[in-house]
């Protein structure tokens, strides 16, 4: 069974975005259509329902690096600002932007907070974790490359595991004959060289 690794990234976030729009605790709010989402974008976001894109990518980024927050989030999403002649800096992404979105995806039932030892923040639900499974497992049944991938993995691995299961004493034992066979020809072809000249 595919997961959500075997998909591709974008096609996943595009697919998600679009069940997301399904879920009505997800919905962009009324400043969305004029914020940037971080002070390197020059513009707003061409898309309107860019809300749930993004939402999608933080889905996927908790599933992957959770338990994960707002901080870590908004470096993920930062970039660097084009200053003119003045040279380039990093700026992270909106917090605000991240922190709606988290607080929309639990409310929805696919994230949730933790605290495991010192490391707190969010991780993925197994309602997350399957809905980005299923879709993940639509995207690779229609994705002929991954099958191909897939296919010649299995190949080699069938290859590998033929190999292991040859008895090692067996390899050993014939790779030491036909080392002792081959020493004992050169032996006697030395000492053929080695006679004729006292006989002559």
């Amino acid at each position: 069974m595919a997961i959500m690794y075997d998909a591709d990234a974008q096609e996943l976030i595009l697919k998600t975005a679009e069940e997301l729009k399904k879920i009505p605790e997800i919905k962009p709010p009324e400043w969305a259509l004029f914020v940037k989402t971080g002070m390197h974008k020059e513009r707003p976001p061409v898309k309107d329902d860019w809300w749930y894109t993004r939402a999608a990518s933080v889905l996927r980024a908790v599933y992957r690096l959770g338990p994960i927050g707002t901080e870590k989030l908004r470096t993920k999403y930062g970039g660097k600002k084009n200053r003119g002649v003045k040279k380039e800096h990093f700026f992270k992404g909106s917090g605000n932007i991240l922190r709606k979105s988290l607080q929309q995806l639990e409310k929805a039932g696919l994230v949730k907070f933790t605290e495991n030892g010192v490391h707190k923040g969010r991780v993925i639900t197994p309602k997350g974790r399957s809905l980005l499974d299923k879709i993940a497992v639509q995207i690779h049944g229609t994705n002929p490359k991954q099958e191909q991938w897939i296919v010649q993995k299995t190949e080699t691995a069938k290859e590998v595991a033929e190999i292991r299961q040859e008895p090692k004493s067996v390899k050993k034992t014939e790779e030491g004959t036909e080392a002792k066979k081959e020493a004992k020809q050169e032996h006697k072809a030395e000492k053929k060289t080695e006679e004729s000249p006292q006989q002559a």
